[in-house]
């Protein structure tokens, strides 16, 4: 091969027996104190286990010196372009003056550790590159303490990532949302077991979501594995009512309302009654149906439709008011959908449509009362300015006069009248004051 030294002697003396003496004597110059390493460059390796490691031994400045590269263990792996050691996973790349690239394949954590780099100048030189070894998991799986859970319920899920190097990192996620976990790790040789726990409260709207369990390494991307939460619920109830499918529930005319459920398992018990009374004869249910074929006041009340399964039980209720076959306002009252047990399990999306009408015919009633009130109370207003106008008008002020001043001593009316001062005599004198 190009580049390889060449024995000196006679042909066919057995010179060539000479190399493994060279060789020896090469390694055992490995055992000198190391040089500064100034003219010698490399890198450390960094390499998934199974995948190609590459050891590149660089000289700055070549001065035709010649270059070794060493095993942890500081075994020859090549001398120049030449491979002494019997390991055929070591290929050679590429060998210059400059440079000795050597390839690793099928790499294992065994072979983790130093490699030595050694140009023979004088005094030698020596550097060394270190090859670190990552595994990724070997195995990645989900348990979940409970395969079927009810609602309102909180279940244990483990995630455990076995066998990798370094240790892992376990993120979960419900849906699109991260949620926190509680990790543990466990060492065994040179390889490192996760497990990490989730506590999580699942609720209806959980069922059928997948809990992802992702794993975090520089050996591996995107993995991760699912499982599929499966909740049990209790009936959702809704009462429709299908005619009149709008205006007012009015005597003689019929009335059909229907009834649907969902939950899971799926209801299979669903029934009609009337609250705090007895359901009418003439009422007629079929199934999740309710029909009243003919109104009549009697009829009001409020009819319930309850539906359960192997969860629980729920219901929604339907409030009637029969009005005369005249009534042209918008009825008071409607059927709406509720949940038992608990306010925050109100379907308000169920109630908008069946109370709309009731907000309006309470806010056309509430207007015709305030507009009566305030007539009556200007009404009320302008009585009272008149009265008090011509009052004033009337009363300005008090008046006093001296026809009878010097009277109080006389014995008798008529001496009091003559008496009086200026007397009839002096009656064109009277004056009269305004205070």
């Amino acid at each position: 091969m190009a580049g390889r030294a060449q024995p000196s002697g006679p042909a066919g003396s057995g010179a060539p027996g000479l190399l493994p003496l060279l060789l020896l004597l090469l390694s055992a110059a490995a055992i000198i104190p190391r040089g500064d390493g100034q003219n010698l460059v490399t890198e450390d390796v960094t390499v998934v286990e199974g995948d190609v490691a590459t050891i590149s031994c660089r000289v700055k400045n070549s001065d035709d010196s010649v270059i070794q590269l060493l095993n942890p263990n500081r075994q020859t792996i090549y001398f120049r372009d030449f491979r002494p050691l019997k390991d055929s996973r070591f290929q050679l790349v590429n060998f210059s003056n400059s440079e000795l690239r050597v390839s690793l394949t099928n790499v294992s954590v065994s072979d983790e550790g130093r490699y030595f780099c050694q140009l023979y100048t004088d005094p030698p030189q020596e550097i060394y590159t270190t090859i670190t070894v990552l595994v990724p998991p070997r195995n990645l799986v989900i348990d979940i303490e409970k395969e079927t859970a009810v609602e309102g319920e909180e279940i244990e899920l483990n995630c455990t990532a076995m066998a990798s190097r370094p240790a892992t990192t376990i993120r979960w996620f419900k849906g699109n949302k991260e949620l926190t976990g509680k990790s543990e790790v466990e060492r065994w040789s040179d390889m490192y077991t996760v497990t990490s726990q989730l506590l999580l409260k699942v609720g209806r709207e959980d069922d059928g979501v997948p809990v992802i369990c992702l794993v975090d390494h520089p050996a591996v991307k995107d993995l991760q594995t699912q499982r599929y939460l499966e909740v049990m619920y209790k009936p959702q109830v809704r009462v429709s009512q299908n005619y009149p499918l709008q205006g007012l529930t009015r005597e003689g005319e019929p009335l059909e309302l229907t009834c649907t459920a969902f939950g899971k398992p799926q209801p299979t018990d669903m029934r009609w009654l009337r609250v705090d009374d007895e359901m009418p004869q003439h009422v007629v249910v079929s199934g999740s149906n309710l029909l009243i074929s003919n109104l009549n006041k009697t009829d009001n009340g409020t009819y319930r439709c309850e539906a359960s399964n192997a969860v629980g039980k729920s219901h929604a209720d339907y409030m009637l008011f029969v009005y005369d076959t005249t009534a042209t306002t918008e009825p008071a009252v409607h059927g709406f959908t509720q949940l038992p047990n608990s306010a925050e399990e109100l379907d308000y999306g169920d109630l908008s449509d069946s109370r709309a009408g009731e907000e309006g015919a309470i806010r056309s009633v509430d207007h015709a009362v305030v507009g009566g009130v305030v007539a009556v109370v200007v009404f009320a207003m302008l009585c009272l300015l008149i009265i008090l106008g011509r009052y004033f008008a009337r009363h300005k002020g008090t008046y006093f006069t001296h026809e009878a001043k010097g009277a109080d001593d006389a014995a008798d009316a008529d001496t009091a009248i003559i008496n009086a001062e200026g007397g009839q005599n002096n009656s064109e004198e009277k004056k009269e004051y305004f205070i």
